[in-house]
């Protein structure tokens, strides 16, 4: 069984739009997808056979006033970096065209990361493919302090990559045999504690269970770097990172960089396409 496991970081993610265009074109189709916040919101199109959407929603979306800004946090209902209803709702459902019904035949799994703000643990939601809102898209794209926590059937959600930045490990769990992670850091990339940490203790210091989860974040995340390179030299996975991101930021709206970051991408999967096939088809 075939997994894709992507890696969330906002606007860095459009390197992994460029990779899973190339899958798209090469017909390589998962029977399982998870991903974590943006993984999962770019991820969805992946999965909607929609090759080239994430590219115009980044180069001619994310830049735009009512896409993102600090103006958004200040709005009522709101409370986010990102116009939540404009880029789950509108965005989707009329100005650029989202294909419920392709989504909704995809013959694998879809999975979206999302950490409980009360136990501080990763639970793995299956999209839910009639929700035209995708609540489940935006409580794994809940970056704590910068959205609001997220309600699903009386939970409340933060970002899935605060309990599982990178889950290969569910993947396995769910039994895939083949395994293809799309990182969006390079290679020699070591996360740091979160520099907002005594913030994000002082806000949820009523969950302590998520606070450590926040605290361990970073030493987890290694950990988890370093096993994927040991399945990758064992030939156990099937690892995409980019080389650089071009200083691309989580919250970068730049067309240009993004068109540079994506093109990246593709053109990794396209130079490394013969190694794929070969290591999909042991």
């Amino acid at each position: 069984m075939l997994g894709i496991v992507c890696e969330g970081g906002g606007s860095r993610t459009v390197y992994s739009c460029g990779v899973l265009d190339f899958l798209l074109e090469e017909n390589i189709i998962a029977d399982y997808f998870i991903g974590v916040s943006a993984g999962i919101a770019f991820g969805v199109s992946y999965c909607s056979g929609q090759k080239g959407r994430n590219l115009t929603l980044a180069t001619e979306y994310m830049n735009r006033s009512e896409y993102s800004g600090l103006r958004h946090m200040f709005k009522r209902g709101n409370r986010s970096f990102y116009n939540m209803d404009y880029v789950y709702g509108k965005v989707p459902n009329e100005e650029l065209p989202f294909d419920f019904d392709a989504f909704k035949a995809f013959p694998g799994e879809i999975i979206s990361v999302v950490t409980n703000v009360r136990t501080g643990k990763a639970e793995y939601l299956p999209c839910d493919r009639d929700d035209r809102s995708f609540m489940h898209l935006r409580a794994s794209c809940a970056l704590p302090l910068l959205f609001p926590e997220i309600e699903i059937n009386g939970e409340k959600y933060l970002d899935g990559g605060v309990a599982d930045s990178i889950p290969y490990r569910q993947a396995l769990k769910a039994g895939c045999d083949k395994l293809i992670i799309i990182l969006t850091r390079p290679r020699d990339y070591i996360k740091r504690d979160e520099p907002a940490i005594r913030l994000a203790e002082r806000y949820y210091r009523k969950n302590p269970e998520f606070v450590e989860a926040m605290r361990t974040r970073a030493a987890r995340y290694n950990e988890c770097v370093n096993e994927i390179k040991q399945l990758q030299s064992e030939g156990k996975v099937c690892v995409f990172t980019p080389k650089t991101t071009f200083n691309v930021s989580r919250t970068e709206g730049d067309p240009a960089k993004l068109k540079r970051l994506y093109d990246h991408g593709y053109k990794h999967a396209e130079w490394a396409a013969r190694q794929l096939k070969d290591y999909l088809s042991r």
